[in-house]
């Protein structure tokens, strides 16, 4: 049975929701200030606290931490009569999880405390535990992945051109990060411009250099890309937007292993790596000459394909760990697990962004968790995948002779049923709050 402890001064009010979440089966303890709230807590696991904020000596705002000190898990919904801006936001950044204003919305409160326990039951032991480090190795077990593994393994200590292709968001660059880490270039620098970023008078420059005084603003020399990047890699990312000028020139760099900078006399050997990207169909841009078709062939000795996220969903359950220890280092958080419902949200959406988006997804779910375990009320635009639908239950056997409030119970029985119990899921098909359902399981 879920536990609820109601923290508030005002006796009134904890014996009238005392009452009516006893009515809705929770057990329920009643405390009238913070001290004997925590007191409690030794012998009373609760899977949520309602604690007033403004009650004689310790605030409830004071005492949030303290609660989640005893009970870690509990969820902690303030309640309070004062409307101020600062109080909000000192109560969510100690670690409220809800704030709801007196006079008590008993139907906002319900909702509330549902939200909390659904959290509480999806994020027991079946979560699932993240990673306190991570690499910067790819991640994939699919056999899409094993294949570009076999693939980078054949040609890391080759010289060989690379072109990889798919669309925006698939991992692109670190496939040539990949390459060069496993390359006898590795000590030499992985240098990277993305050729749809700048015009082609400064693309130029970025990948030649240029000498002072070569055109208008070049103040000083400055050393190109292909420079810099000598004996190492040189990852030119949205190939397919580079202007037919610069084309040429880059296929003369791939031909004659040298370049000259812009205003210089004499030009440069380089033997770097050229590893390109582009999320552009060739096959139309040869055809429509937009695209060098002697540059290409240059340019893709080594094809590598990376399908998108939604090819490969067994990848999925590998990434999610390494993207959220990768947001623990970058925001400072401790995500320790992910709720079950949250993580088979994950799995069923379509991510037509692809890893990225899965990236900046849990990266913003991260940065407003308020707790270690992410759940799925933290995943903005991402649902739990539809169970079943009503017309999927069978209601032809429902006698007619049986009354409205047993078909319903019968109804909702198989519901359940068909979600192997979860009330959550059950509550969101009929579309009912979890105290309508229980009231529908009690048949009153």
């Amino acid at each position: 049975m879920t536990k609820l402890l109601i923290i508030d001064d005002d006796l009134g009010i904890c014996r009238t929701l005392q009452l009516h979440f006893e009515s809705l089966s929770y057990e329920v303890q009643v405390a009238h200030c913070v001290e004997d709230g925590l007191a409690l807590c030794s012998e009373f696991s609760a899977n949520v606290i309602i604690l007033d904020i403004r009650m004689e000596g310790t605030s409830g705002l004071d005492g949030i931490p303290l609660f989640k000190q005893l009970l870690p898990q509990a969820r902690i919904i303030m309640i309070t009569a004062f409307h101020d801006m600062d109080s909000t936001i000192t109560a969510m950044q100690q670690g409220a999880d809800e704030y709801i204003h007196k006079p008590i919305d008993i139907d906002e409160l319900d909702s509330a405390v549902e939200s909390a326990v659904e959290y509480s039951a999806s994020t027991q032991e079946e979560a699932f535990l993240i990673p306190s480090s991570f690499g910067q190795s790819m991640v994939g077990s699919s056999h899409a992945m094993k294949e570009i593994y076999k693939t980078i393994g054949r040609i890391a200590a080759t010289n060989a051109s690379v072109m990889i292709t798919g669309e925006s968001g698939t991992g692109k660059e670190m496939v040539a990060r990949a390459i060069h880490n496993s390359g006898k270039g590795k000590d030499a620098p992985f240098v990277a411009i993305n050729c749809a970023a700048l015009v082609e008078t400064l693309l130029e420059s970025e990948m030649f250099g240029h000498k002072k005084g070569a055109f208008t603003g070049a103040v000083q020399d400055q050393i190109g890309k292909f420079e810099l990047a000598n004996e190492g890699t040189l990852f030119l990312d949205e190939i397919g937007e580079l202007s037919l000028v610069i084309q040429a020139k880059l296929l003369r760099v791939l031909q004659e292993k040298e370049f000259t900078p812009i205003g210089a006399k004499h030009s440069k050997k380089t033997n770097a790596r050229i590893i390109c990207a582009s999320n552009i169909d060739f096959s139309e841009a040869l055809k429509a000459k937009t695209f060098r078709e002697d540059l290409y062939y240059r340019l893709q000795i080594v094809p590598i394909h990376l399908p998108p996220l939604r090819e490969r969903r067994e990848d999925i359950d590998a990434l999610i760990p390494e993207l959220l220890a990768r947001a623990n280092k970058e925001l400072g958080s401790k995500i320790t697990k992910v709720a079950v419902d949250a993580m088979e949200a994950l799995r069923h959406h379509s991510w037509p962004g692809n890893v990225r988006e899965l990236q900046n997804t849990l990266t913003k779910a991260v940065a407003i968790c308020r707790g270690d375990i992410l759940s799925l009320d933290l995943l903005e635009d991402i649902q739990m995948p539809e169970a079943v639908s009503l017309s999927a239950l069978d209601l032809a056997d429902l006698s007619t002779d049986q009354s409205l409030q047993e078909i319903a119970y019968q109804y909702a029985m198989r519901v359940l049923a068909s979600v192997e119990g979860h009330k959550g899921k059950a509550c969101d098909i009929l579309k009912i709050s979890r105290p309508r359902l229980q009231r529908l399981l009690e048949r009153e």
